[in-house]
C-alpha cells in the first residue's frame, strides 16, 4: 500500500468530487451532497453496506448514471479542473473520457470480456478506440506491456485466449489490462475481488496496488469487505445511505473509527482469529431501503432481524457433540472426470449430526463440485455417497423422496436460483408440492413457518424476488430448503457478495437453525475467515483431494499441508 504522495502531486488533485446530488426520476434523493478527492498514487476506499450509494457515487465520477437515476446537483473535475466539470460535458467528449482518462474495473470480470473476442484483441480494440500510439505495431507493444505488468503471460499464443480459457482472476486481471492500457489518471474499481479466492484476491489486490503507485494513478476502490481495504486502501470514506459519514487515514477509520455506523460495521467483520464473534454484532442488517431520510442520520435499526440468545448460538470452537450412531453422511473414494481431467480424485470424509463442516479451496479446487456430487447434482460421478449408513444413488432423479428431501441445497446466487415471476411463498412451496406434502393450505402453513425460521415473515409471502434486497433473496433461499426440514444443508459460497453485517446475520441464521433443528452443515467457500464463525471441521481441498482436515482450531493454528499454509498467509486481516 502506498503511503507517500509524491511531491509535485500534493497541490493538484487527480480528481474531485464536490457536491455530488443524485436522485431517482420520481425525486427520491440518493446521493445527499458528497464530496471526495483522489489523489495520484493513491487509492480512497469507499465502503458501506448496500444500497448505500457507493457505486452510483463510482460511476458519478465517469459522468454515468444508472436508468432511472438523475443528477441534480454537483461537479467533478479532472487534473484541477482543466477541462471543467465532466458533468456538464456532452456525451460523446465523457466517452472519450472514459476508458482514456478515466477507466473503470467491473466486479464480474465475465461480464466485461466480449466471450467472442480474444483478450489480446479486446485490450487491443480499446487502444484503437481511444486512438492510443499512431501505428498498429505501437499498439500491439501497448498490449504485450499492459499483460506483463498485470502479470499475464504476454505472449502471442496467450493474447489468442479467449476469455473462457482463463481463471476467473486470469479474466479480473484482464480487465485490469484494459483499464491501465490507454494510462488513465484516474480508475474506478467497483468490487474487483468480490468472488475471488484468497491467493487469486492477494495477487489482484498487489497488481492494482503496484500499478497505482508506479503510473501515478489515482483509484477509488469500491467495496463491502473491509479486510481489503487495510491491504490496498490509503485513505477511508464510509457511506450510509447517501452521505459520507466517515472519511480520514485507513488506519484512523480502522482502528480509531468516529463514528457510530463505522464501529458497528467493523464489529460485524469476521476475523480469522475469531476475536469479533460475528453473531455478536449488534443488528445492522445491511438491508436498509435505498433512499432513507437524511442527511448523516442512521437507519432505524428497531426492525431489524433479531439476534439469537447467546445460549441458543452454536459456538463454532466447541468440540462435536458425542454420536453414539453412525456419521450421517460418508463419502467414499469419490471421483469425478471431465475428458481426460480429474476434478475429484478420491474423496473421503464423514458428516456427523449436527455437525458443521467448512469445505475450503481456491477456485477450481473441486469445491462445488463436490457438494453436488453429495447432493446428487452431478450423476457422474465414481465412488460412494452415504447417508445413515445406506448408499445413495449417483443422481436425484435416482435417489427417494426421502433422500432428496433429507439433502438440500442452497446456490451462491439467490437471484438466478429463484424464479423471478413466482411470489416467495410460491419458490418456497416448490420442494412441498415436488414431494406431494399435504394439500395447498397445508403446504402454505409449512412456507409461512420456515419463513418464520429465517426472520422474513408473512409479509414476504407474496412479493417476488426483485423486490427484496440481497440478504432477503438469499434467506428466501434458505427458506425453501429447510421447509422439508432436512438432515444436511449445503451452503455453496452462499455469502460471496454480501456486505459485512448482512453476512453475519445470515451466519448468525444458520448458527441458530443448526442448534434448533439438530441439521448438519456443509458451508462451502474460499471466505477463510469464516472459519471460526461457522464450522467445528475443516476440510481443504486441492486440485480435487481432501489436503487438510481436522478441527477448525487443529487445521488453522497447525496447518499440516504447505497448501493450506499458503491460503492462511494470503488471508487479508486488519
Amino acid at each position: 500500500m502506498s503511503t507517500t504522495v509524491i511531491e509535485q502531486h500534493k497541490t493538484t488533485s487527480a480528481l474531485s468530487a464536490t457536491g455530488l446530488r443524485v436522485s431517482t426520476v420520481t425525486g427520491a434523493e440518493i446521493l445527499h451532497g458528497i464530496s471526495f478527492t483522489l489523489q495520484p498514487g493513491r487509492i480512497l476506499a469507499l465502503v458501506g453496506e448496500s444500497g448505500s450509494g457507493k457505486t452510483t457515487a463510482g460511476l458519478a465520477c465517469m459522468g454515468h448514471f444508472r436508468q432511472g437515476l438523475e443528477l441534480t446537483g454537483g461537479s467533478v473535475t479532472l487534473n484541477g479542473g482543466e477541462q471543467g466539470n465532466l458533468l456538464e460535458l456532452p456525451e460523446h467528449q465523457l466517452r472519450t473520457l472514459r476508458g482514456g482518462e478515466i477507466s473503470y474495473v467491473p466486479q464480474d470480470p465475465a461480464l466485461s470480456l466480449n466471450p467472442a473476442m480474444r483478450i489480446g484483441e479486446q485490450i487491443l480494440e480499446t487502444l484503437r478506440v481511444h486512438h492510443f500510439g499512431d501505428a498498429t505495431a505501437e499498439r500491439l507493444e501497448r498490449v504485450a506491456e499492459v499483460l506483463a505488468e498485470v502479470g499475464l503471460d504476454n505472449s502471442r499464443s496467450y493474447q489468442r485466449r479467449y476469455p473462457h480459457q482463463l481463471s476467473g482472476g486470469q479474466q479480473q486481471r484482464v480487465g485490469i489490462a484494459m483499464a491501465f492500457a490507454c494510462r488513465p489518471a484516474v480508475m474506478v474499481l467497483d468490487e474487483p475481488t468480490t468472488g475471488l479466492d484468497v491467493t487469486t484476491q492477494a495477487v489482484v489486490l498487489e497488481t492494482i496496488d503496484q500499478l497505482a503507485e508506479r503510473h501515478q494513478v489515482a483509484g477509488l476502490y469500491i467495496t463491502h469487505d473491509l479486510a481489503v481495504v487495510a491491504t490496498v486502501a490509503d485513505e477511508v470514506a464510509v457511506m450510509l445511505a447517501g452521505d459520507i459519514v466517515e472519511h480520514g487515514s485507513t488506519d484512523q477509520v480502522l482502528f480509531s473509527p468516529s463514528h457510530p455506523y463505522t464501529r458497528r460495521l467493523l464489529r460485524a467483520v469476521p476475523d480469522l482469529a475469531g476475536k469479533r464473534r460475528v453473531g455478536e454484532v449488534e443488528a445492522i442488517t445491511g438491508e436498509h431501503p435505498l433512499v432513507v431520510p437524511g442527511p448523516l442520520g442512521i437507519p432505524d435499526t428497531t426492525t431489524a432481524t433479531p439476534r439469537a440468545d447467546d445460549a441458543k448460538l452454536l459456538p463454532a470452537t466447541v468440540a462435536v457433540r458425542e454420536q453414539e450412531s453412525a456419521p450421517l453422511l460418508q463419502v467414499r473414494g469419490l471421483a469425478l472426470s471431465y475428458g481426460g481431467h480429474k476434478v475429484l480424485n478420491g474423496i473421503d470424509f464423514e458428516l456427523m449430526e449436527g455437525e458443521s463442516i467448512m469445505l475450503l479451496g481456491e477456485s477450481g479446487s473441486g469445491k462445488t463440485t463436490l457438494s453436488r456430487c453429495m447432493a446428487g447434482l452431478n450423476d457422474n460421478y465414481t465412488g460412494a455417497v452415504e447417508l445413515s449408513g445406506a448408499e445413495l444413488a449417483t443422481g436425484t432423479r435416482k435417489r427417494s423422496a426421502g433422500d432428496r428431501r433429507r439433502i438440500q441445497y442452497v446456490f451462491q446466487s439467490p437471484f438466478s436460483s429463484l424464479n423471478p415471476r413466482r411470489t416467495i411463498a410460491e419458490s418456497v412451496g416448490v420442494p412441498l408440492q415436488m414431494a406431494g406434502v399435504g394439500n395447498r393450505r397445508d403446504r402454505r402453513a409449512k412456507v409461512l413457518e420456515a419463513l418464520d425460521q429465517v426472520r422474513l415473515g408473512g409479509s414476504y409471502m407474496d412479493r417476488r424476488p426483485g423486490e427484496l434486497s440481497g440478504g432477503e433473496r438469499q434467506r428466501a433461499a434458505i427458506a425453501r430448503a429447510l421447509v422439508n426440514a432436512p438432515s444436511l444443508l449445503v451452503c455453496d459460497e452462499i455469502t460471496s457478495a454480501l456486505d459485512v453485517s448482512v453476512q453475519a446475520s445470515i451466519l448468525d441464521l444458520l448458527r441458530t437453525l443448526q442448534s434448533e433443528t439438530g441439521m448438519s452443515m456443509l458451508f462451502v467457500t474460499h471466505n477463510i475467515a469464516l472459519a471460526r464463525h461457522i464450522s467445528q471441521r475443516l476440510a481443504v481441498l486441492q486440485k480435487g483431494r481432501i489436503v487438510d482436515l481436522g478441527t477448525t482450531e487443529d487445521v488453522l493454528t497447525n496447518p499440516q499441508h504447505g497448501y493450506t499454509q499458503e491460503l492462511l498467509a494470503n488471508v487479508p486481516t486488519f
